[in-house]
């Protein structure tokens, strides 16, 4: 491997990472008239903005605010997002020929169903304001001298080092490793004494495992929606049995807010009352069974799968009061004690990260360190499922270029 020397670079920034943060950041300095140069590790920018959503990026929430991200401090992105709103977002994504099109919950997605459609406009945006990216391109390092920054990567098996007066480091998170995750950003914190929220997958399936994992590898592809809870926060969504434990929208949701050892309890019959519906049928058809019931409820296969829980095959008639405690506290309070979860290569995003008390709220500049920023995944900022942590994305990365 040849080196080169170093060489002062024509950029007023390096952006390091090439996902949606740096591509939005290229962008709006170049509508200031800053010129960027995007060095991404994949053979193409915009990787993960191109699996998000099945393929279909689910680009913002409309109901995007502060409450629905996790971190340290719960203020830290209120700056941010005062700054570039969600309608921001849909007002940048229309002028560039994007339509958005509601979900469920407020997710918005092109009309097209194409992620791709989302990843040209900054490609195209990127040609047009001069704003140049490498692909191919692995940064081994980031260090400060006297005139700024030099940013040392290897590519076509040569190494390259580059003088910039700035350098943002928008390189994502642990999550996905085949899409070119590392810990590149958190290293590059931790080598100039910033302090690290510790990670932790986020957004990320569940495992069952011992006694109770046959259980729910019976029930693998049923879902059910359910509101789910714990003493730190709820969701009404689906949840999805699968061979190894649970996952759908709701488990993905409070699995950020989850911790191992800890229980998690689901309503498997939420804004009714079994109860309720158990005295009614009662009263209506005492001999029906308790399976025909809950069939009638779910589907025959999760019916059927209470009846090790439950006494499904008695007539309704025929429930004694503790039977009926039995019900109602299952079908509500369905207690579940996950073994762990997936892991990075399945979780959406991480939790934790560069720590918000290390970085300004305004800019994202870190305080100790002028002229280097931090957007993103690899920021102690950690979203809802549903479009919210490329809305931090977005936001992250327009207020790091009005202070480059």
């Amino acid at each position: 491997m040849s080196a080169n020397l170093i060489k002062q670079s024509e950029f007023d920034a390096i952006i390091i990472g090439g996902g949606a943060c740096g591509l939005m950041c290229a962008v709006q300095a170049g509508f200031l008239g800053k010129r960027t140069l995007i060095l991404e590790k994949n053979d193409k920018p915009g990787a993960k903005i191109l699996i998000s959503g099945g393929g279909r990026c689910n680009y913002t929430n409309l109901y995007a605010s502060h409450q629905q991200f996790i971190s340290q401090n719960e203020h830290f992105v209120k700056s941010a997002f005062a700054q570039w709103t969600v309608d921001d977002t849909i007002s940048f994504f229309e002028t560039y020929g994007i339509e958005g099109k509601e979900k469920t919950l407020g997710q918005l997605f092109p009309a097209t169903n194409k992620a791709k459609d989302v990843v040209e406009v900054f490609t195209n945006l990127c040609d047009d304001l001069g704003q140049e990216i490498r692909c191919d391109t692995d940064v081994t390092g980031v260090y400060k001298v006297d005139e700024g920054f030099i940013v040392t990567y290897e590519s076509n098996g040569r190494e390259i080092k580059l003088l910039t007066p700035k350098v943002v480091i928008a390189a994502g998170g642990l999550p996905i490793q085949k899409m070119g995750a590392t810990d590149f950003g958190l290293r590059t914190a931790r080598n100039f004494g910033l302090n690290i929220i510790d990670t932790a997958p986020a957004l990320v399936p569940l495992t069952i495992t011992g006694k109770d994992q046959p259980w729910y590898e019976q029930l693998s592809g049923s879902s059910i929606f359910c509101r789910l809870w714990n003493d730190r926060a709820s969701f009404e969504e689906n949840i999805l049995f699968t061979h190894w434990g649970l996952s759908g929208p709701a488990i993905l949701q409070i699995s950020s807010y989850w911790k191992p050892g800890e229980f998690i309890y689901i309503d498997l019959l939420p804004n009714k009352n079994i109860a309720e519906l158990l005295q009614e049928e009662r009263d209506l058809n005492g001999k029906k069974t308790l399976l025909t019931l809950l069939s009638g409820l779910y589907t025959r296969k999760f019916a059927e799968a209470l009846t090790g829980y439950l006494p499904v095959e008695k007539n309704l008639a025929s429930l004694s009061k503790a039977d009926m405690e039995k019900i109602e506290t299952l079908i509500h309070q369905f207690k579940v004690k996950p073994a762990g979860d997936k892991g990075y290569d399945k979780a959406e995003v991480m939790r934790g990260g560069v720590a918000t008390d290390e970085l300004s709220s305004k800019t994202l500049e870190a305080k100790k360190v002028p002229g280097l920023f931090f957007g993103g995944e690899c920021v102690d900022v950690t979203g809802w499922l549903g479009g919210y942590n490329f809305q931090w994305a977005w936001a992250s990365g327009f207020v790091i270029a009005q202070g480059l």
